[in-house]
């Protein structure tokens, strides 16, 4: 088996791809090296292609490689940089699928496992949301991750592809950048290690369901392992429980035993409240289940975290 990851330099992509190669599974990496961490995290047994998922060149790649399954993860992933320039992020997340989707359709791959996220749901209507829950995004994000959603659908429909959706909680663990829009476990370590405040939206009551990357990576070598009852489903990766900032930053300080200042702001317009997922699909039909709490989780992250001193974050 062959398969060809998308954004295989990144976050989640990197702990893909190594897990992959773990299980002896060749394994191509497409990438166009724009991240903070750039090859940082490249596995040397893997083959890299430095293209972007946009362009004609992404053909070559598929001629080459006859991958027999896909898993995208390459995506514009910044909330707040999709607000300010919606084009760009649609460009990247939306054409970007239809061009993957389309090397796939030329090149008859048989699988593809697609990284959505729980931002297609926007406000939730009621908790925990489950896959039934109305699609209802309040970001351009959300928007340009549920999009190829129904592309995705489609090409299912029209030329027989199969595929599994993997709708991603607030992913969180070792190699997560702290520029941009980063989750806020990355960006609070990254102020602990610098000495500087950390800074709450709101109360801190506003609760997160948080899942580490490993658990999530092995969700996706899940996926594209298993065939029959995973084919054309939908599922929720998370662990299934609610998180809130505070609990959050109290564990922080217990966990690396450092004193810090939490100072409290305005809330963000637009930031949700409430939400955390029910994963009870992707234990039914995967199999799957998070491995690591959520202390378990931050502990291990924090060892990784605390103890480099490399100007990359990890």
């Amino acid at each position: 088996m062959k398969v060809l990851v998308t954004g295989g330099l990144g976050f989640i992509g990197s702990h893909v791809v190594d897990r992959l190669i773990k299980k002896g599974i060749e394994t191509v990496i497409v990438d166009n090296v724009s991240g903070a961490s750039g090859l940082t995290y490249m596995n040397p047994a893997a083959v890299l292609y430095k293209y972007d998922i946009r362009d004609e060149t992404l053909h070559e790649v598929f001629s080459l490689e006859k991958p027999n399954a896909v898993i995208h993860l390459a995506a514009q992933i910044d909330v707040r940089e999709s607000q300010r320039n919606p084009l760009f992020d649609a460009n990247v997340n939306i054409v970007g699928t239809l061009n993957v989707l389309r090397m796939c359709e030329i090149h008859q791959v048989q699988k593809l496992v697609y990284a959505s996220s729980a931002a297609v749901y926007g406000n939730p209507e009621y908790l925990s949301i489950d896959e039934q829950h109305p699609i209802n995004p309040e970001s351009c994000y959300g928007v340009s991750k549920s999009v190829p959603e129904s592309y995705i659908r489609m090409f299912a429909s029209l030329h027989g592809l199969k595929y599994t959706i993997l709708r991603l909680a607030n992913v969180y663990g070792p190699r997560q950048s702290s520029h941009g829009e980063a989750g806020v476990v990355s960006v609070f370590l990254d102020r602990i290690k610098q000495g500087k405040d950390l800074v709450i939206y709101g109360d801190g009551e506003q609760t997160r369901d948080f899942v580490y990357v490993e658990d999530v990576a092995q969700a996706f070598v899940d996926a594209v392992q298993t065939d029959g009852r995973v084919n054309n489903e939908t599922m929720n990766i998370s662990c299934g429980i609610p998180t809130s900032i505070n609990t959050m930053v109290r564990m922080l300080g217990d966990i690396t035993g450092r004193d810090f200042l939490t100072t409290y702001a305005e809330p963000r317009p637009g930031d949700i409240l409430h939400s955390y997922l029910n994963n009870q699909k992707a234990q039914e039909l995967l199999s799957w289940f998070p491995n690591h709490n959520f202390h378990t989780g931050l502990e291990k992250t924090i060892t990784v975290r605390l103890s480099v001193g490399s100007a990359v974050d990890h």
